[in-house]
C-alpha cells in the first residue's frame, strides 16, 4: 500500500464513509464522516452523557446510538482517557471506574463481531485538523491544543500520530511570579473564565505555555482548538511566541471526524500510512 503525502489528506474512496463517536463528559456525539472530504453526512446524533458515567453505562448509549444510525462497519471512538494495551488509565470527566477498565473487552461486549478502535480524544481532534483542517500539508511537528475545562494535546509527525500526549500537565512557570503549576492551571479556558480575563490579560499566558513547548520540541505549527478558537481574529495577534499559530478549524465534529478517519484506517479504508496501528497503544 503506497504511503501517502506526508501531513497530506487521508487517501480515501471518494464513497467511503466511517462512523465516529465523541465521548464527553456532559455529551456523547455520533457521526457518519465522507472521508474523502472529512465532512459530516445528515446530521450528528447527540445524547446525554449518563450519570454516572460508567463504562458499561457509556458503551450501552454508544450501543444503541450506532443501532439507531443502521451502521454495521467500523466504529472509532474518542474517549477522555490515555489507552495503553487496551486498558483506560486515566478518566476526565467520566467516572473513575473508567481507570484499569479493558476497554476492548468493554466493546466486544456492547458491539460484539464489530471492529471498534479506540483513541485519547484530542488525539482525534489532531488527526482530523492534519488530514482535513488547520494542519493539513504541514511537514514536520504539529502539535495541536485544545483550550477548554484543561488543554488537550496531539502530536503529530509528517502525519504520524504519537499518541496519548497530555501537555496540558506540563509544569511552567507562571508569569505572574507565583511559582509553576500546570500549564492548564494558568493558561485554560476555564482559568479565562474563572479569573474573569480580557483576552490582553490571558494570551501572555498562553504565549507562556507556547514559549515552553517550543523549547522542548520547536514544532512546526501550533494548531489551537476549543471555543476560544472562533475568537481567534481577537486574541491570536496578541500571542509573541515565535511558531506560527492556527486556529483549528473542524471544532465540535473533530472527535467524531479523527474517530471515523482512524478506525476505517485500521480496517482498511482508507490509506493513513505510519499513523500508528492500536497494537502500539
Amino acid at each position: 500500500m503506497p504511503t501517502p503525502t506526508p501531513a497530506g489528506r487521508a487517501q480515501a474512496s471518494v464513497t467511503s464513509t466511517g462512523l465516529g463517536v465523541d465521548v464527553g463528559g456532559t455529551g456523547i456525539k455520533v457521526g457518519v464522516v465522507d472521508l474523502g472530504t472529512g465532512e459530516l453526512l445528515g446530521e450528528r446524533l447527540t445524547r446525554d452523557t449518563p450519570q454516572p458515567a460508567t463504562p458499561d453505562a457509556v458503551a450501552e448509549v454508544i450501543r444503541a446510538m450506532v443501532e439507531e444510525l443502521g451502521w454495521d462497519g467500523p466504529v472509532g471512538v474518542a474517549l477522555p482517557s490515555v489507552i495503553h494495551d487496551g486498558v483506560a488509565r486515566i478518566a476526565h470527566n467520566i467516572d473513575d471506574s473508567w481507570v484499569g477498565c479493558d476497554v476492548i473487552d468493554l466493546f466486544d461486549r456492547h458491539l460484539p463481531g464489530r471492529s471498534v478502535v479506540m483513541l485519547n480524544d484530542a488525539d482525534a481532534a489532531g488527526i482530523t485538523e492534519v488530514h482535513y483542517g488547520a494542519g493539513e500539508g504541514v511537514d514536520g511537528l504539529v502539535i495541536l491544543l485544545t483550550f477548554g475545562t484543561g488543554i488537550g494535546s496531539a502530536l503529530l509527525l509528517n502525519g504520524r500520530l504519537i499518541p496519548n500526549t497530555e501537555f496540558g500537565h506540563l509544569f511552567v512557570e507562571d508569569i505572574a511570579g507565583r511559582g509553576y503549576d500546570e500549564a492548564e492551571h494558568l493558561a485554560s479556558a476555564s482559568i479565562r473564565a474563572r479569573d474573569d480575563l480580557s483576552f490582553e490579560e490571558w494570551a501572555p499566558h498562553v504565549s507562556n505555555v507556547l514559549r515552553s513547548l517550543e523549547d522542548l520540541l520547536w514544532p512546526r505549527a501550533f494548531v489551537l482548538g476549543g471555543g476560544v478558537s472562533e475568537a481567534a481574529d481577537e486574541w491570536f495577534p496578541l500571542l509573541d511566541n515565535r511558531t506560527p499559530v492556527r486556529a483549528a478549524i473542524r471544532l465540535n465534529d473533530a472527535g467524531i471526524i479523527g474517530a471515523a478517519l482512524y478506525s476505517a484506517g485500521h480496517a482498511g479504508l482508507v490509506d493513513l500510512g505510519a499513523t500508528l496501528s492500536p497494537d502500539a497503544y
